[in-house]
């Protein structure tokens, strides 16, 4: 069963924290664009709620944010059929000298041990850090180029601290003179079967919110993503049916599929089985040569990652259990 309430009114962007095993975040709503400009006092914040189905909490939070003079742009509720479980994220506007943003958290959380909540997450775009990522990456260059892009053109809410690979890039490239010219430092790890480098990319990690694998070819064991500690998130190609090896995208081109797709997730230690958080599918046909139908392939492989990451960093995506998310 899902339950839906939604208001509908103007502006956008601000804060954050994390919550649970996964940390999961996000902001935006239903499709609007939110513009601050309407009012210099009024903010947007954003508010993920998880805990126990009771009667009343939907009531309780708006009460909370209504008796702060703010007021609700937008508010998503999941329950699932059967469940004895409760998911919410309200987006609301607020005056930040009437509602400081530390007496925020408080109210949140008062409310949070009144319901036994799971997790309670406030996010306030505009006055909380940017959150703090690192990329990890092969030999393939088109997921990191097109995050590279993204973040320059402000489409991308992160601060990208370093980017590490496997495999060594000339100083001379477009990707090393864009890293060079921007001040974020690239770190050549060379990984063999034996040594997958694991303690230095922890050590070159510290201090990031979650990690982005934008086609890195190698397994993370789970010693590193208990020493790591967050999320980290991964892209991969979903072609149907699946083909294993080494270039699978040839082997599927030669086979004549008419469906590829991407799949972007949470890593766990199961290779590629971590709980979905997008997928994306397009047809192809006899008409695509080998060079058409790899260039779908990686364009689907960007959308399909940088959304993901957009929902993760807008609050949108919730663990479900331990296999599903909730992405609102």
């Amino acid at each position: 069963m899902i339950r839906r309430v939604s208001t509908t009114s103007c502006l956008s962007a601000t804060a954050f924290r994390s919550f649970t095993k996964w940390s999961f975040k996000s902001s935006q709503f239903h499709g609007e664009s939110l513009d601050s400009s309407v009012s210099p006092l009024l903010i947007p914040g954003f508010h993920v709620f998880h805990c126990p189905d009771v009667v009343g909490i939907v009531a309780k939070l708006s009460d909370c944010i209504a008796a702060k003079g703010g007021n609700i742009l937008g508010y998503d509720v999941f329950v699932p059929e059967n469940k004895n479980v409760f998911y919410s994220r309200s987006e609301f506007i607020f005056d930040p000298v009437k509602w400081p943003r530390r007496q925020m958290d408080e109210d949140f959380q008062t409310i949070a041990q009144k319901f036994s909540a799971l997790s309670s997450v406030v996010r306030v775009p505009s006055l909380d850090p940017k959150y703090k990522i690192a990329l990890l990456l092969s030999k393939q260059d088109h997921c990191l180029v097109e995050m590279l892009h993204k973040w320059q053109d402000g489409k991308l809410p992160v601060d990208i601290t370093c980017v590490i690979s496997n495999h060594e890039r000339a100083p001379n490239t477009h990707v090393m003179r864009f890293l060079q010219r921007h001040g974020i430092s690239y770190h050549y790890l060379p990984t063999t079967d034996q040594n997958k480098i694991e303690e230095e990319i922890l050590e070159l990690v510290k201090g990031t919110d979650f990690l982005v694998l934008a086609r890195y070819m190698q397994l993370l064991s789970g010693n590193f993503l208990k020493g790591y500690g967050k999320d980290v998130i991964n892209i991969h190609h979903g072609l149907l049916p699946s083909f294993k090896g080494r270039n699978p995208v040839k082997q599927a081109f030669d086979a004549g599929v008419k469906l590829i797709g991407a799949t972007t997730h949470f890593v766990t230690e199961e290779l590629d089985s971590g709980p979905i958080i997008e997928q994306m599918v397009e047809r192809v046909s006899h008409r695509d040569n080998l060079r058409s139908f790899v260039q779908k392939s990686e364009d689907l492989e960007k959308k399909c990652l940088m959304k993901a990451i957009k929902s993760y960093c807008e609050l949108r995506v919730l663990p479900y259990g331990t296999q599903r998310t909730v992405v609102f």
